[in-house]
């Protein structure tokens, strides 16, 4: 038997398929000890595999960050995708994970789908995440999706690029539509709550050099919608943490009148300030405020471990049989 190293692609009823780093795809189990090391195979890990007579997954490499719900690691670029209509989207829930997604080091990119069903309003959400410095990519029907594309296939080299989404935003469709090869499930708003059904059932990576025949590097994956997303569960940093999850609020940090200032509402804020001229978008401060207050309720006990830290502070967790 030998010993390779690739990339987790898959895990269903403990079988994972791994792709090695020769482009070979096996199939393997854990080993036992796994468990009693507290150790959980993720999506996104780089493995360690001994191919023979049965593939054996031993070994988890260090991970730069971790996902906890979706369950994915090492994620570079985070495609945040969200409806212009049908169904409505909630600012406070994007900022979330926009939050997140920069105390872990991913590269947020916003996507604003159905644009078809509202233009005026897409347009009017994405000029607020421009705003706060994010790329963003308009979305209708086929419009927007060559450029999206080339983004994925030039800026996303090397990475492993996220797409999440609430339910019924359009998100597995577009990943068809981008990549018709994948054929992902897709399902059908619900009339009665106009939320989307799960359609995903599990993370799943596909090479980019597959999709696009061109020996490009890196994955896109397919993961279960954010909707379940609860930020108090989140709180693995402090508030005093959370101005710097908010890209437009830089410029002005440091030089507000108090030291302390929490910019929420104090005389002297330059943040308070930008606000009321205009320079940062008011929806992104009013998340600020109530995810400020989130935070500043919870105790240290309750607080949970970072998905940025999490299992990846173990710094080595190669395991040879």
């Amino acid at each position: 038997m030998k010993e390779y190293t690739g990339k987790l692609m898959k895990g269903v009823g403990g079988l994972y398929t791994v792709r090695l780093a020769d482009g070979r795809v096996v199939t393997c189990r854990a080993r036992g000890s796994f468990r009693h090391e507290s150790l959980t195979p993720v999506i996104g890990d780089d493995v360690t595999v001994l191919d023979g007579e049965g593939a054996l997954m031993t070994g988890i490499g260090e991970r730069k960050n971790l996902l906890i719900r979706p369950p994915i690691a090492n994620v570079g670029v985070i495609f945040i995708t969200f409806a212009a209509a049908e169904p409505e989207p909630v600012l406070l829930n994007i900022d979330k994970l926009t939050c997140i997604a920069v105390h872990c080091g991913i590269r947020p990119v916003l996507l604003v789908t159905k644009a078809d069903l509202a233009e005026e309003k897409a347009e009017s959400l994405a000029a607020v995440y421009r705003q706060a410095g994010f790329k963003v990519f308009v979305l209708g029907k086929g419009d927007g999706s060559e450029a999206l594309r080339e983004y994925l296939r030039t800026a996303c080299r090397g990475e492993i690029s996220c797409f999440a989404g609430a339910s019924g935003v359009g998100k597995s469709t577009l990943l068809t539509s981008l990549f018709p090869s994948l054929r992902l499930e897709t399902g059908e708003i619900s009339r009665k709550i106009a939320r989307g059904k799960h359609t995903t059932r599990h993370v799943e990576l596909y090479p980019l050099s597959d999709l696009f025949g061109d020996g490009a590097g890196g994955f896109i994956a397919d993961t279960p919608g954010f909707s379940l997303l609860d930020f108090v569960r989140f709180d693995f940093f402090g508030r005093e943490e959370l101005p710097d999850t908010f890209p437009e609020f830089s410029p002005y940090l440091g030089k507000c009148r108090y030291t302390r200032c929490t910019h929420l509402c104090e005389e002297g804020c330059e943040i308070c300030r930008a606000v009321r001229e205009g320079r940062i978008p008011p929806s992104r401060h009013e998340s600020y405020i109530s995810l400020y207050n989130d935070l500043k309720n919870k105790h240290d006990w309750e607080k949970k471990s970072s998905p940025a830290d999490g299992e990846s502070k173990k710094k080595s967790r190669k395991r040879s049989v």
